[in-house]
């Protein structure tokens, strides 16, 4: 079975996965990271592909993507830090990049690359979901690559239901319609997003993205959800952090509070 399909059928509620782009801070801190991660229960990851222009994305990991081309970091690269990934690491990993990169690569090789080394699903924030439809359903389904697709507070309801129909593992349901970043609350409006979202009785669990780096954030994304990802709080603790693994202590500490 997929490990993201076994997740979310054995905990149903309170999952905590984690974003972070590969080769930030340091060029091969990806397997540290990742092992780091898994050691301290976090339950799946999200490991960015960095892009010169990632248009989801805020300040924070923007700044992060220019590090580490900087640091050389290449989709190549990644895989060949990644290819003995699985004899330490056992969560479910989803790798999360723009189109661009993969399509150099080539998206059937990406695939092909992406079992080879246990990748379990992919998030492509900027592939349209009817070129999806067309052109990549049937090779990701292929390879057992779980597409992970993105709604938003405009996604209408009949697209939701469309995305929820013709993909599996998990709905990403992003927090506003606005950038990647921290914040400190959801307000009102936020909230009702993700109750009327949770009363569609989707078949497809969902996680909430974009702003959750706190207790108050976790709870409310996870009330109303299976989960929430934490990306740009986590990259501001590889930075202001002196080891990885102070990194995560700080994380999971600030979600207790």
């Amino acid at each position: 079975m997929n490990r993201i399909t076994n997740l979310f059928e054995t905990k149903k509620n309170g999952i905590l996965s984690v974003y972070f782009t590969a080769g930030y801070p340091q060029l091969n801190d990806t397997v540290t990271i990742l092992k780091e991660l898994e050691a301290k229960g976090i339950n799946m990851v999200e490991v960015g592909i960095p892009f010169s222009d990632p248009m989801a994305d805020g300040p924070v990991i923007q700044e992060a993507a220019t590090q580490a081309l900087r640091n050389g970091m290449s989709l190549h690269l990644l895989f060949e830090q990644l290819k003995d990934i699985r004899k330490e690491v056992q969560m479910p990993l989803v790798l999360m990049g723009y189109l661009n990169p993969i399509m150099q690569f080539g998206f059937e090789d990406f695939c092909k690359k992406c079992v080879e080394v246990g990748i379990d699903g992919m998030i492509i924030p900027d592939l349209p979901f009817a070129d999806y439809m067309s052109d990549y359903k049937e090779i990701a389904d292929r390879y057992d690559l779980k597409m992970i697709m993105l709604i938003t507070p405009e996604t209408s309801e009949d697209r939701i239901r469309l995305i929820d129909e013709h993909t599996s593992g998990f709905i990403y349901m992003v927090s506003s319609a606005a950038i990647t970043g921290a914040q400190q609350s959801f307000d009102d409006q936020k909230q009702a997003y993700f109750r009327r979202i949770n009363g569609m009785n989707l078949q497809n669990p969902r996680l909430v993205g974009f702003g959750i780096s706190n207790k108050a954030t976790f709870d409310a994304a996870s009330s109303n959800s299976s989960g929430a990802i934490i990306g740009s709080k986590f990259i501001q603790l590889l930075k202001s952090e002196t080891t990885i693994p102070g990194a995560v202590d700080a994380l999971l500490e600030g979600l207790k509070k």
